[in-house]
């Protein structure tokens, strides 16, 4: 026989399926203007707009899954300074923000963001030593002394204390394997030890409503992982670069087998790539330097071809150029993850060195391949 729900018992089911998703934030924070925009880590394009009185606001969430939500203040969109946080969202809580944002503030409210405040107190003092070299580095920098000098004081201070870090927060995972809130810590750990944390959680928080939250980051660190050592095999010395045909700066076609016979450099970038643009001064004054000894293909990547030539023209750069429509393979086909990426090929059309980013060590092998007498 069916059982019939009346209207009543359907609007109390329909409520509590309603209210689980729901999650309430309040807060009474100093030194807040009067508008503050909130937005998920995994949609930032969609943002809602809560207005703040004397510091106090309350909002509700439409919480799926957990996940990590921003609260920003709008100035921030502009370059300007302004508060950001960040959360995690969990469906069917309550949180609660107090405290000044200039300063301090705290998590807390429902049972989960009590553990949630446990987790921030004992994040806030494992970063401690970080923090304070940070801004003793901060300091030396203003004080004049060379960056290069302050950043290998900072690489010798910094390892250590990142390692006692991550020791503290295994420790608290190990002695709260209980408490839900735990496992926000897994984003804060190692790709190599995140498994290690995930084991140390009991049962009810590993393959509860948390694990969708933690699983993703790593099924994301796994993912980079394994795209980075595809990467690093089609970039590896000695392979021989895959031939493309793309259109030059006069809509000609060039093919890369057509350079043949000389070493050529395949500098991946884009106008919109602040780095590359810093490194086109030093590249223009190395290929003058060694003025016939090797060839660069610009290859722009992720751009309007007008955005392209218009880059072209202004940072007035002599060498040879393409643009790689988003349908082309290329990018693919080098493992290019970052920019800028520079490949130096042989004459014979294989990879000699592969330097991601603007590195001092590009123009290092440069000197050493071409500035031998």
């Amino acid at each position: 026989m069916k059982k019939i729900i009346s209207a009543l018992a359907l609007a109390a089911i329909i409520a509590g399926c309603t209210a689980d998703k729901t999650l309430t934030v309040k807060g009474d924070l100093k030194n807040l203007g009067d508008t503050l925009i909130v937005m998920n880590q995994n949609d930032r394009e969609s943002r809602d707009t809560v207005l703040v009185q004397d510091g106090k606001f309350e909002f509700t969430l439409n919480v799926d899954t957990v996940s990590t939500y921003f609260i920003i203040e709008p100035q921030c969109f502009r370059g300007e300074q302004g508060a950001s946080l960040q959360f995690v969202a969990v469906p069917g809580e309550t949180l609660e923000l107090t405290g000044d944002v200039n300063e301090r503030f705290d998590y807390n409210g429902s049972q989960f963001y009590q553990g949630y405040h446990e987790v921030d107190l004992m994040l806030e003092e494992a970063q401690k030593p970080a923090k304070e070299i940070q801004g003793n580095c901060m300091k030396m920098m203003e004080q004049g002394v060379p960056q290069d000098s302050v950043m290998k004081i900072y690489e010798a201070a910094i390892t250590p204390i990142q390692q006692e870090m991550e020791n503290k927060v295994m420790d608290f995972i190990k002695t709260h394997p209980d408490l839900e809130a735990v496992a926000t810590l897994i984003p804060e750990l190692k790709p190599e030890k995140m498994a290690e944390a995930v084991a140390l959680l009991s049962e009810k928080v590993k393959n509860g409503r948390m694990k969708p939250y933690y699983q993703a980051v790593i099924d994301r660190m796994e993912a980079q992982k394994k795209a980075e050592e595809e990467s690093a095999a089609k970039q590896a010395e000695g392979v021989e670069a895959p031939d493309f045909t793309l259109n030059d700066i006069n809509g000609q076609p060039l093919t890369l087998s057509s350079l043949r016979g000389k070493y050529v450099i395949l500098d991946f970038w884009g106008s919109w790539c602040g780095w590359c643009i810093k490194g086109f001064p030093e590249m223009k004054n190395y290929y003058k330097k060694y003025a016939g000894k090797f060839e660069i293909l610009g290859i722009d990547c992720n751009d309007t071809e007008d955005k392209w030539k218009n880059a072209v023209k202004e940072n007035e750069l002599p060498w040879l150029h393409v643009y790689c429509p988003n349908e082309s393979t290329v990018k693919e086909d080098f493992g290019i993850q970052g920019y800028p990426t520079k490949i130096i090929l042989s004459p014979e059309g294989k990879i000699v060195k592969t330097i991601v980013g603007e590195d001092p060590a590009f123009y290092e092998l440069l000197d050493s391949l071409f500035g031998k007498k």
